[in-house]
């Protein structure tokens, strides 16, 4: 189960009590704002795409979407999410679950610019009802990050 594989990446790390589980769905930005009490914003959602066929996660702020210009920019390739049924083989979680630890080996991760105005960040931990809630120096350094990017944009309500 992803989970244990998660808790088994930060229990290596003496920081396994750090991982929440709840008895509510947090598969959803707003579900998990709702199940930790904080703002979707500074939830830490893991989106996952196909670049030059291999699979790249990138860890964005919970209010924003994937702006296809800068995408293109970063990447040289038009943004292509992988499929529902192709995550969980490629990245080692299933959705709802995405996150940036225990990923399957090739697995390229990205941190979003978005995630800097925060002090922590609460992404996934392989299921969908749990959390971490980390810092952004840690999640940098815990996600074995490839570096920054800056391929979003800010949600506006009539997108």
């Amino acid at each position: 189960m992803p989970i244990e594989k998660v808790k088994e990446f930060f229990r290596t790390r003496g920081l396994e009590n750090k991982v929440m589980e709840f008895d509510v769905s947090s598969a959803t930005v707003e579900l998990a704002a709702k199940a930790l009490g904080c703002e979707e914003a500074r939830i830490a959602k893991t989106l996952s795409f196909l670049v030059e066929e291999k699979p790249v996660l990138i860890v964005t702020a919970g209010d924003v979407k994937i702006d296809n210009a800068k995408y293109k920019s970063t990447f040289h390739t038009k943004a292509k999410m992988l499929k529902f049924e192709e995550v969980e083989a490629l990245i080692g979680h299933a959705v709802g679950g995405v996150c940036p630890f225990a990923v399957n080996e090739g697995v390229k991760v990205y941190l979003d610019e978005s995630l800097k105005r925060f002090k922590t960040v609460f992404p996934a931990c392989g299921s969908a009802n749990s959390a971490i809630e980390l810092s952004i120096p840690d999640l940098e350094k815990y996600s074995a990050s490839g570096g920054w990017v800056d391929v979003c944009k800010l949600v506006h309500p009539n997108d």
